[in-house]
């Protein structure tokens, strides 16, 4: 498994200590020092979505002229957006291999515990 995110990021942590008190494991990869490639970005946009996988609510989103914001409507637009500006990201990404999810609540440690 899987998990990108950012350091400083409070669900990145949150996801952390659960995943480290379920005793489940895992590999750390920070989007600031690790820019996913081109096919790992096309995967998630596949599995999850443009809405589902770009912050809107960032202040990397806030910075983006319309433009590049309209840009970010197709999967297309979006992946140069995503390489150059990782933070746009939402976070955390947990790619399990079989699924993407993108966020992490209550429900989404259920879900990886119920993955076979």
């Amino acid at each position: 498994m899987n998990l990108y995110g950012i350091k400083t990021c409070d669900t990145c942590r949150k996801a952390r200590k659960w995943l480290d008190a379920a005793g489940v494991s895992y590999r750390w990869h920070d989007l600031r020092e690790e820019v996913p490639n081109e096919d790992t970005l096309r995967h998630w946009l596949d599995e999850v979505g443009v809405d589902n996988l770009v912050n809107r609510r960032s202040t990397t989103w806030r910075g983006l002229d319309d433009p590049d914001r309209e840009q970010v409507r197709t999967a297309e637009g979006a992946l140069p957006l995503l390489r150059e500006h990782p933070a746009l990201i939402k976070r955390p990404v947990i790619d399990t291999g079989q699924v993407v999810l993108v966020g992490f609540t209550d429900q989404t440690g259920t879900t990886l515990l119920e993955l076979p």
